[in-house]
C-alpha cells in the first residue's frame, strides 16, 4: 500500500523528517509530499490529494503552535496518532565556513524561537527567517557563502552536503515537539490501521473552547474533568482574535471522546462555554501493530543504533553527550576534532618576551599548530611564581602573532572573562576550576571555545557535567582535557588516565586532548605518553616546552627542551591517526 503523506516544507524539513521515519520499517510505501502552508498541508488531506498529513501542535520551548489546532478543528479533520519528535537542531554551512564567521543565520521561525540562547553568541549574525529548516538548509547551499549558514536537522546536511559547524544548539536538549497524524473524516475507515485502536485509557482527545467572561468559568470546566476522574495533559490559553477579553483554551485530556465518561464530561463542560469544539481522539504515540495491548511512545530519533548506549547518567549532560559525529571546533584555521593530530605547546608561563617568543617560533616550526602559554598561574604554594598577568598574556598574543597560530591561556576569575575572551583564542579552564560553576556559565556566554581540563579528583561523569554547563548557556565550542588525576600512586605527579580517551569518544561529540606535561610531571616519561595518546585515539594533545627547563619558573620538571619536542613529533608522525 502506498500512502501519500502532506508535510508543511521540502526534504529536509523537520516534518518531513518525522513523518518519513514514523513510516519507516512499516509494510505500507511513504510518498511524501512538501506543501508551503500549514493551511496548504490540511487542504491536500481535504481535497484528496493526501491520504494523510503531518501537522504541529505544540514544542517544548516555543509552547503551541496554534495554526496546528486551528487547522484541525476548522477542516474538521481526524487526528489518528501523535508523533513527539526530537527536535536534533544543527547549525549548517558550506564546506569551510567557520562559526566566527557567520553573519547570516536562516531557520523557520519556530525553530529560531527554540535556539534564541544560542543565536544570542553569534555576535553580530543577522537572523533571517525561512520558510522552513529545509528550504534555510537548501539557499545556505546554493548561496555557496561561508558567512552564511541554516538551523535543520542532520538529515539537511546530508541531503544537501553541508558542513555541521554546531551541534544541539537549541535551548534546551530535551527539545520535542509533538506532531499529529490525521486523515478526513470521510477517509478514516480506510487509513484506520495508521493509528492503532488502543484501550480508552490509552488514547487522548483535544478540544478548543472559549468560556464566558465571569469569574470562576475556567475552574468550573475544569471541575467539571476533576469529577470524572478525567486527567489532563495540557492546558493553554490564547487571547481569541477580535474579542477583548476572551481567551481560546487548547486542552488536552486522557480518554476517548467516545467513551462514556469522557462523552459526559465534554457535554457538561460546553455548557460553561461561550464556543466549544472537539477536534478528535487518537492514540498516545503508540505502535501499529494491531492487538498491541502496552502500546510504546513514538519517538523517533536519527541516533547511529550500532554505537554502544549512553549510560544512564547522560540525562545529566545531555548536549555533551554522543551525537553522529564529533564536533569540529575550529580555531584561527585550526579544527579540533576534525582530519589533523593537533599539537599545542609552549611554556607553562609566560616569563619574558625573548622566553615565549623563541618557544613559539621552535615548536611552530616543528609542527606545533597552537601555541599554549599561562598568564594567571593558580599555584599550590603562595610564594610561586604567579605569572605576569595581563603584560604575560599581551606577549603570547604578541608571539601568537608572529608565528600565525591560536593562543591557549587559563582564566581564573570571572572578573577576566571578558578581556581574556577578547584577547585570546581559546580560554582554558584549569583542573582546579572544573566546578568552578560561575566561572563555567561566564565562558558559556562568551562565544569563544573553551579548553576543559579535568579536576584533580574528578569523574567522567563529572567532568561532562562540568561541560554541561558551557554548553547550557549557549556556547558550542568546548573541547575536554584529560590531565591526569590524583590516585594512591607517587611515582609520578599525577595518574594520566588514558583509559579516558576511548570512554569519552563512546559518550561525548566534544574533541578530547592530552596533556602528558600535567599527566606524569617528569620530562622522560612525556614522550612514550605522547604517542599513546594518539595511538588511543585523542584529537590532540598540550605539552609545555621551554628554551632552557632548569630554569624555568614553574613546572621545570616536566618543560621539555626544543629537542625533545622535536623527537615527539618524530614519533607522531609515525602513528596513524583516525579521528
Amino acid at each position: 500500500m502506498t500512502i501519500i503523506a502532506a508535510y508543511q516544507g521540502i526534504p529536509g524539513a523537520h516534518s518531513n523528517v518525522a513523518v518519513t521515519a514514523y513510516f519507516a520499517g512499516t509494510d505500507e510505501e511513504l510518498e511524501a509530499t512538501g506543501a508551503p502552508t500549514y493551511r496548504q498541508v490540511a487542504t491536500a488531506v481535504i481535497t484528496g490529494k493526501a491520504d494523510v498529513g503531518i501537522l504541529p501542535v505544540d514544542n517544548a520551548i516555543a509552547g503551541t503552535v496554534r495554526d496546528g489546532y486551528d487547522l484541525l478543528a476548522q477542516y474538521d479533520l481526524q487526528p489518528l496518532c501523535e508523533i513527539q519528535w526530537r527536535m536534533d537542531h544543527r547549525l549548517l554551512g558550506i564546506e569551510g565556513a567557520e562559526l566566527s564567521g557567520i553573519r547570516e543565520v536562516l531557520a523557520h521561525p519556530l525553530a529560531l524561537a527554540e535556539c534564541g540562547r544560542f543565536l544570542g553568541t553569534l555576535a553580530g549574525a543577522r537572523i533571517i527567517p525561512s520558510v522552513d529548516t529545509g528550504v534555510a538548509a537548501k539557499e545556505v547551499a546554493e548561496a555557496g557563502e561561508q558567512s552564511r549558514a541554516a538551523i535543520g536537522p542532520p538529515e539537511a546536511r546530508k541531503l544537501y552536503s553541508l558542513t555541521e559547524l554546531a551541534a544541539n544548539v537549541a535551548d534546551h536538549p530535551e527539545n520535542y515537539t509533538r506532531f499529529i497524524l490525521f486523515c478526513s473524516k470521510d477517509a478514516r475507515d480506510e487509513v484506520r490501521a495508521l493509528g492503532s485502536r488502543t484501550p480508552a485509557d490509552k488514547r487522548k482527545t483535544s478540544l478548543t473552547f472559549t468560556t464566558k467572561h465571569e469569574h470562576g468559568a475556567l475552574s468550573q470546566c475544569l471541575a467539571v474533568l476533576a469529577d470524572e476522574n478525567i486527567n489532563l495533559a495540557k492546558l493553554e490559553s490564547r487571547p481569541k482574535l477580535g474579542k477583548t477579553w476572551e481567551h481560546q483554551f487548547y486542552v488536552d485530556l486522557e480518554g476517548d471522546c467516545e467513551e462514556e465518561r469522557v462523552k459526559n464530561a465534554l457535554e457538561k463542560m460546553r455548557q460553561h462555554t461561550t464556543s466549544f469544539q472537539v477536534i478528535g481522539s487518537y492514540d498516545i504515540g503508540t505502535s501499529r501493530d494491531e492487538g498491541t495491548e502496552a502500546p510504546r511512545k513514538v519517538i523517533v530519533s536519527s541516533a547511529p543504533k550500532e554505537r554502544p548506549p549512553l549510560p544512564t547518567s547522560a540525562k545529566n549532560w545531555p548536549k555533551a553527550a554522543r551525537k553522529e559525529t564529533t564536533t569540529r571546533l575550529s580555531v584561527g584555521g585550526v579544527v579540533l576534532g576534525g582530519d589533523e593530530f593537533v599539537v599545542i605547546a609552549g611554556p607553562c608561563s609566560v616569563e619574558s618576551q625573548e622566553q615565549v617568543m623563541s618557544t613559539a617560533k621552535a615548536v611552530v616550526e616543528r609542527g606545533a599548530r597552537m601555541l599554549r602559554g599561562g598568564a594567571f598561574k593558580p599555584r599550590t604554594n603562595p610564594y610561586s611564581f604567579q605569572g605576569l598577568g595581563w603584560e604575560g598574556l599581551a606577549l603570547l598574543a604578541e608571539a601568537g602573532r608572529a608565528t600565525g597560530v591560536p593562543i591557549v591561556s587559563e582564566v581564573m576569575s570571572l572578573d577576566q572573562v571578558e578581556r581574556m575572551a577578547r584577547e585570546t583564542d581559546v580560554l582554558q579552564i584549569g583542573a582546579r576550576n572544573m566546578q568552578n560553576y560561575d566561572l563555567l556559565k561566564a565562558v558559556g556566554r562568551t562565544d569563544k571555545p573553551v579548553l576543559l581540563k579535568r579536576g584533580l579528583s574528578a569523574s567522567l561523569d563529572e567532568l561532562l557535567a562540568a561541560a554541561e554547563y558551557v554548553l547550557a548557556e549557549g556556547n558550542p565550542h568546548v573541547a575536554l582535557c584529560e590531565r591526569g588525576i590524583r590516585t594512591f600512586e607517587t611515582a609520578t605527579r599525577n595518574t594520566l588516565d588514558l583509559s579516558a580517551v576511548p570512554v569519552l569518544r563512546e559518550r561525548t561529540h566534544l574533541p578530547i586532548i592530552v596533556d602528558p606535561s600535567h599527566g606524569v610531571g617528569v620530562r622522560r616519561w612525556i614522550r612514550p605518553l605522547c604517542r599513546a595518546a594518539k595511538a588511543v585515539g585523542a584529537h590532540g594533545i598540550m605539552i609545555e616546552v621551554h628554551p632552557n627547563p632548569e630554569e624555568a619558573m614553574s613546572d621545570k620538571d616536566q618543560a621539555l627542551t626544543f629537542d625533545d619536542f622535536q623527537e615527539i613529533m618524530d614519533d607522531l608522525d609515525r602513528i596513524p591517526y583516525g579521528p
